[in-house]
């Protein structure tokens, strides 16, 4: 037998402001019925001699060293550029002024 009965959804249903026919009410008392007792047979699995797990494989670091690289001038980088205002990028105005 489901722990949700059918005043449960519909009281969740007035919380969540959702207008629900009386077939989807129905309906969903099933669905949420079988969610329930699908998270209550994992709990019955669960033993205090198994320790809890956040993931099943094991994570280690794969990020890499930050070691800093050759890069461009500012005079390279903006060789290219269509337009520039001292060592910076000049591009149109997408805002108003404020």
């Amino acid at each position: 037998m489901s722990a949700i009965s059918r005043e449960d959804v519909v009281h969740l249903a007035r919380l969540a402001h959702i207008e629900m026919s009386d077939a989807e009410l129905d309906k969903m008392t099933g669905e949420l019925g079988v969610i329930v007792d699908a998270i209550a047979s994992v709990s019955e699995v669960a033993s205090s001699d198994i320790p809890a797990t956040s993931h099943p494989i094991p994570l280690t670091n794969v990020l890499r060293e930050d070691i800093v690289g050759q890069t461009l001038s500012i005079d390279e980088v903006l060789a290219n550029a269509p337009d520039s205002d001292s060592d910076r990028f000049k591009v149109p105005a997408i805002l108003d002024g404020e």
